[in-house]
């Protein structure tokens, strides 16, 4: 919405705020799961505010805590081969992870994205680039980031967007998609690592083709982390039968004005022990209000569906809309025009 006389801060103001979150509660590392950019082509404006806010909190000397233990080379594939806060030249004291999405997917002879243009500034490790080798379906392969912290090893996957129907059909294809996992390394056994896995894609819908069912993903996975649905479903639902928990962030603000977006906007803290985790959802305090309600008329018993005054007399709602939106607004928080739907 960069270009909406009002609107157009609301994103970069929530990006700030998950920001100086991660900085306030001294998180280890920032994860994003895609479309961090709303265009492949973002426009320079856009690009730079994203690259002062990213500048602002993520360089400073506070200690990164953990250690890549990986083949970087393998993990990072930018001219650098490393890890962001492992760069001499630069002091990282919050690491972004971030894949790319299905709106900042790589395009072009090089295969670029918007995302690689902060890689490049060292500002986020972007990771799970895919190289659909082989004829037909083509091939992937998943090589985890492994990370580790005092006694606690994470294996953190990335699998940056793919058509729905290429996806769909590499999952059912056999050998399409191998997992690599760890290596059992001296006091860590395979078992010892918690997977936590990021991607962007459609979730179960109506036309199973174009779209990814949870039950293609291997079970030897903790945790997932679910891009591209806007609708926030912050709290890590179990799958049945499959041993691991999905998380929806959603995204950071109302791109469309639909039931699903009108649901408060959070962030997800997770903290992670062995093979244990716990979560904490953190509600974002700076997203523009959004009302949606739904009215049908012939149900409405004081309305003559004749006279349409009482029609104007009853659709006169919407006023009562924003005073319920002003009532929300959390204390302190600089008051914002809602949006409001009535449909």
């Amino acid at each position: 919405m960069e270009k909406d006389e009002i609107r157009r801060h609301d994103s970069f103001q929530s990006f700030d705020e998950i920001c100086s979150i991660a900085e306030e509660r001294q998180v280890d590392f920032l994860l994003l799961g895609g479309d961090l950019f709303h265009e492949n082509k973002p426009s320079r404006s856009t690009l730079v505010k994203a690259i002062e806010i990213l500048r602002r909190h993520c360089l400073n000397d506070q200690p990164v805590q953990f250690q890549v233990v990986s083949d970087q080379t393998v993990n990072f594939q930018n001219a650098f081969g490393h890890v962001n806060y492992e760069d001499p030249h630069f002091n990282v004291g919050l690491p972004v992870f971030s894949i790319h999405g299905n709106h900042d997917d790589p395009a072009g002879v090089d295969n670029l994205s918007a995302v690689d243009i902060l890689s490049a500034c060292n500002l986020v490790n972007y990771f799970g680039k895919m190289v659909l080798g082989g004829s037909g379906v083509g091939q992937i392969t998943l090589y985890p980031i492994l990370i580790r912290k005092g006694s606690t090893a994470v294996a953190l996957y990335g699998l940056g967007n793919i058509r729905d129907e290429r996806l769909n059909r590499m999952f059912q294809t056999p050998h399409a998609v191998q997992w690599m996992r760890p290596e059992p390394q001296e006091g860590c056994e395979v078992s010892d690592w918690f997977n936590i896995l990021v991607l962007h894609q459609n979730r179960v819908k109506m036309n199973a083709k174009n779209a990814i069912n949870e039950r293609f993903l291997p079970r030897f996975l903790d945790f997932i982390v679910w891009g591209h649905e806007h609708e926030c479903l912050i709290d890590p639902q179990e799958v049945p039968g499959m041993g691991f928990h999905i998380t929806q962030p959603g995204s950071s603000v109302a791109t469309s004005l639909i039931d699903g977006e009108s649901k408060p906007k959070h962030v997800l803290l997770l903290e992670i022990k062995g093979n244990q985790y716990r979560p904490a959802k953190i509600p974002l305090t700076s997203v523009r209000p959004f009302e949606y309600t739904e009215v049908v008329l012939k149900d409405e018993p004081d309305i003559d569906p004749n006279d349409q005054n009482s029609i104007l007399e009853h659709l006169d709602k919407v006023s009562g809309l924003i005073e319920k939106s002003n009532r929300k607004a959390v204390n302190g928080s600089e008051q914002k025009l809602p949006l409001v739907r009535v449909k």
